[in-house]
């Protein structure tokens, strides 16, 4: 032990020695504990309707098929129109009531149409999902041209505060409900490739606080949900080659991709009922990933 906390003086602090602390205890990957539990609270929602941004496909369609599975109504969207319907085809097939949208987050009329589709399909909706995000270039901070980075924050940071702020007078009229802000493990850990992005997902976690503490009053919850690196397409910058993807898991305890499911589950416990006592917090779903600002 001693040695261990001789390396972790010498080393960059804390994320170090937990680094070495697994290291030292030879963990292998995690790959069949701690699944999610397909249905385990199939009415949970019963009676709600969410709608989930980004969501024809990855983390956020995982996220639309877990909330219905537990009885919500879906309003998907994606930028799209053939996956958009394909998606919906696909959660419809699974018995899920759904309805699904062409919306560019970052359009305001489209997103007008979005929750217009909430209202006159469902007659409103009690859960908003900001899952959009975009990454157009891989740079560092220093090194990313301007237009990236306007791009990035007005996908990633502005649309995500207009969506809030455009469904707060509907969910008022539902005498509350429930909003998650989709954010990441780089918010926390930046990744080299990934600067301007790491910190729109940084400006998240201010988002979801500030908003939490003035809306509480009326019955609506913040709350963030930090996915680790998650096998999907949007992953694909930092898991695309082997090298690459054992550079990403280096700092991943679990030594494993996080699944799409696993994150949809933490959403879904966050929407609920279950975290009733819950708002302004981040909800980290990592594989163990060192995770403090």
């Amino acid at each position: 032990m001693q040695s261990v906390l001789s390396k972790f003086h010498r080393g960059n602090g804390m994320l170090n020695f937990h680094r070495i602390i697994f290291k030292s205890n030879k963990m292998k990957p995690l790959n069949q504990h701690f699944t999610c539990t397909k249905n385990f609270h199939s009415t949970r929602l019963k009676g709600k309707v969410a709608i989930v941004t980004a969501s024809s496909e990855g983390i956020g369609f995982a996220i639309a098929k877990r909330l219905g599975d537990e009885g919500a109504s879906i309003i998907i969207s994606s930028r799209k129109e053939a996956n958009v319907k394909k998606a919906t085809e696909s959660l419809r097939g699974e018995g899920i009531n759904v309805e699904g949208i062409v919306c560019h987050v970052s359009d305001a009329d489209q997103r007008k149409k979005l929750f217009d589709t909430a209202k006159s399909k469902f007659g409103g909706f009690d859960i908003l999902v900001s899952n959009a995000a975009v990454n157009p270039a891989v740079s560092p901070v220093l090194e990313t041209d301007e237009v990236v980075w306007d791009k990035i924050f007005d996908v990633n940071v502005k649309s995500a505060w207009l969506l809030a702020k455009e469904a707060y007078p509907e969910l008022i009229k539902r005498g509350g409900g429930s909003i998650v802000f989709v954010s990441s493990i780089a918010a926390y850990q930046p990744m080299e490739p990934l600067g301007p992005y790491s910190i729109s997902k940084t400006t998240l976690l201010g988002l979801t606080k500030a908003i939490a503490y003035e809306v509480v009053r009326d019955n609506i919850r913040v709350n963030c949900v930090a996915p680790g690196i998650v096998a999907t397409k949007f992953s694909s910058a930092i898991t695309s080659s082997e090298a690459a993807k054992e550079k990403s898991l280096s700092i991943v305890p679990m030594k494993r991709l996080g699944k799409p499911e696993e994150i949809a589950s933490a959403v879904a416990f966050l929407v609920s009922d279950d975290a009733s006592y819950m708002t302004g917090e981040t909800l980290v779903v990592a594989g163990g990933t060192y995770a403090h600002l």
